[in-house]
């Protein structure tokens, strides 16, 4: 599970595992071009799972609930750049070449690009750079991120009505959100700010509609789940717990013994 090395250059990340991996809080503030160096990336988001291999280029959508596991080849490592588009980055270079979004659907929150010479020459080019630290060359650096957007719009003109889209989630379905969003693993000012509403109003909400605390919910809700997938599918609980949006398996176990009266592992 370990992280043997990790650049970091303002919005350029190369990941390093020598070890299979997952992320923690499973939220996606901004939008995310990667390439895929080494090893396999599996991604799930409620409604889609994606793989990629080695040579694979994918764009994660902002406001997102993905979850990743990163598996490194066979005695090798999993590697891998991604290029964080914050926005104002996203909004400067707006203003600078005029573009602007246009009504479209949320789609996908992760998106399979096409390989393309373009994007290949690209992240060839940031290979040197992966040495220098921060604050040095950060001109450099903006000017890499400014020809990353120039780029994925040459190569994918579609992106156009995402990457400028500035607006901000509105009020949905809260409950609907819920039931298909419960096992990410994120805090509740997320699920708060993804269904458009304050946290208070979050809260006042969901106990209309649960009746419960979204706290309370949220554990009963993953242990009714975890319950399910060990005893009627046959999983293991090291792979449930993360499944279900439990962060450790010490809390999980000890939460399930509460609630059910005997260990996960002891169910089956």
């Amino acid at each position: 599970m370990s992280q043997v090395e990790g650049h970091k250059l303002s919005q350029i990340v190369y990941s390093c595992y020598f070890a299979r991996s997952r992320e923690g809080e499973q939220f996606a503030p901004d939008h995310v071009f990667s390439y895929q160096v080494a090893g396999t990336l599996t991604v799930n988001d409620a409604a889609h799972n994606y793989a990629f291999q080695e040579g694979d280029f994918r764009f994660t959508k902002r406001n997102s609930l993905v979850k990743f596991n990163k598996q490194p080849p066979e005695n090798g490592e999993f590697k891998a750049i991604s290029i964080y588009l914050d926005q104002q980055t996203l909004r400067k270079f707006a203003l600078e070449f005029g573009y602007e979004a246009s009504p479209h659907r949320n789609g996908k929150a992760v998106i399979e690009l096409k390989s393309d010479p373009l994007l290949k020459s690209y992240v060839d080019s940031l290979m040197p750079y992966q040495e220098f630290q921060p604050p040095a060359n950060q001109h450099l650096m903006s000017l890499k991120l400014k020809e990353a957007i120039l780029i994925l719009l040459q190569t994918n003109p579609e992106l156009k009505d995402i990457l400028f889209d500035f607006s901000e989630p509105g009020k949905i379905d809260l409950e609907g959100f819920m039931q298909q969003n419960f096992h990410f693993n994120v805090q509740l000012k997320r699920y708060a700010y993804l269904t458009g509403r304050s946290m208070a109003t979050f809260k006042r909400d969901f106990e209309k509609i649960f009746h419960i605390s979204p706290s309370r919910w949220l554990v009963q809700k993953r242990l009714e789940t975890a319950h399910y997938l060990i005893k009627e599918k046959g999983k293991a609980p090291s792979d449930v717990y993360l499944e279900t949006g439990f962060e450790d398996l010490s809390h999980f176990s000890f939460a399930f013994k509460k609630a059910y009266g005997v260990a996960p592992s002891r169910i089956r």
